[in-house]
């Protein structure tokens, strides 16, 4: 099964003297996506990657002259793995302000360089989409709704990554995401950052499996490994730019009763969660399968957001006397809040979110209507 995605056509993004920038975590698709839609265009094309270490003088240059050279008789140039290449920024930059008519594709599976550098030199000269493990509204393209819901445990036990989804047997899905987990989860933190110990980065991302839905403490984390809390900060700031895992904030109103510097963290993929923490139990046969509802329904919403796109800021909500509203959008001037229920049974809104913000909604979202929130 070839798998739908959400950006099949391209062409649609890319315009003369522009870059387009697809970003992503590794595995999820980029690649496929770009080749895709280079062998059906008619337009000459040029294609490298920054695993090419040849072209990293001449892309990497900041000289014109050589890379107009490069660029010389195609129409695209498509850059695969963008991030590896040093000043690829710039280079975009001189590319799209001098040679008319270019049009570039560039992919990225971190934000640690390609993002920072294609930012200000870049500003109003490209499109940047982000790519994600496949998306239930991109599953529709293969399913009803019905028989998505079938296929939910299996969604929240080994994930979205599209390899996964294609994989015949579970012990296939197993070994994937092993291979995922081992050798392609760290390799761009440990290409850009120097690292000390490895380890640690896995011990961390450990604990925050653990506590996925929950506030997570710095200086709790930092006691258990050990290591200062700056130490800490920084390492969730890498396992963030190399998406691995999401970070939702807390809202607040600056009210005293309110919790707003903690944060909970998600990861991008559950089947990667679940490798992380060596369970792959069916959810009859464990105890975090709320934990799973919440992290695959905030990730979903985020897909559907950037695909939509619907645009709203995202945070939890949260008092010290312990009333929660799971997931709040603020959008379109408006608060949005959502209660993720793997059962929902007499589940009523918090009085005290529904006073402080009058003019909010709430509702729960559970087995019987999540499609409708992911998929719309």
């Amino acid at each position: 099964m070839k798998i739908y995605r959400i950006y099949q056509d391209l062409s649609s993004y890319l315009k003369p003297n522009k870059a387009l920038i697809i970003l992503g975590p590794r595995q999820v698709g980029k690649t496929t996506l770009m080749e895709d839609f280079l062998s059906t265009t008619r337009l000459k094309v040029k294609k490298t990657t920054g695993d090419n270490i040849t072209i990293h003088q001449s892309l990497g240059s900041q000289s014109l002259k050589e890379i107009a050279a490069f660029c010389e008789g195609y129409d695209i140039i498509a850059i695969d793995e963008a991030q590896k290449i040093s000043h690829i920024g710039i280079g975009m930059k001189l590319m799209v302000d001098h040679i008319p008519g270019i049009q570039i594709i560039a992919t990225g599976s971190s934000s640690f360089e390609l993002a920072g550098q294609t930012g200000e030199p870049l500003t109003g000269r490209k499109t940047t989409r982000m790519l994600y493990p496949v998306a239930q509204m991109e599953m529709l393209h293969h399913f009803n709704r019905y028989e998505l819901t079938e296929k939910l445990d299996e969604f929240l036990i080994y994930g979205s990554y599209p390899a996964v989804i294609t994989a015949e047997t579970v012990t296939e899905k197993k070994n994937i995401l092993r291979e995922l987990t081992g050798s392609y989860l760290f390799k761009d933190i440990l290409e850009f950052e120097r690292i000390k110990s490895p380890q640690l980065l896995i011990d961390l991302l450990r604990l925050l499996a653990f506590q996925v839905g929950s506030e997570v403490s710095i200086n709790e984390l930092s006691q258990s490994l050990k290591i200062d809390n700056k130490t800490v900060k920084r390492y969730i700031e890498l396992l963030e730019k190399a998406f691995i895992i999401f970070t939702l904030r807390g809202f607040s109103k600056n009210l005293r009763k309110e919790i707003s510097k903690k944060a909970k963290y998600y990861f991008y993929d559950t089947g990667i969660r679940n490798t992380v923490i060596a369970n792959f139990n069916s959810l009859n046969m464990r105890n975090d399968k709320g934990q799973l509802w919440e992290n695959f329904l905030v990730m979903e919403r985020i897909k559907k957001q950037a695909y939509t796109p619907v645009y709203a800021n995202n945070f939890f909500w949260r008092t010290w006397s312990g009333k929660e509203v799971d997931f709040v959008e603020e959008r379109e001037g408006k608060l949005f809040g959502y209660e993720f229920k793997w059962t929902s049974k007499n589940n009523k809104p918090s009085r005290l979110w529904l006073d402080t913000y009058p003019e909010a909604s709430w509702e729960v979202i559970d087995r019987t209507n999540y499609l409708d929130f992911v998929t719309g």
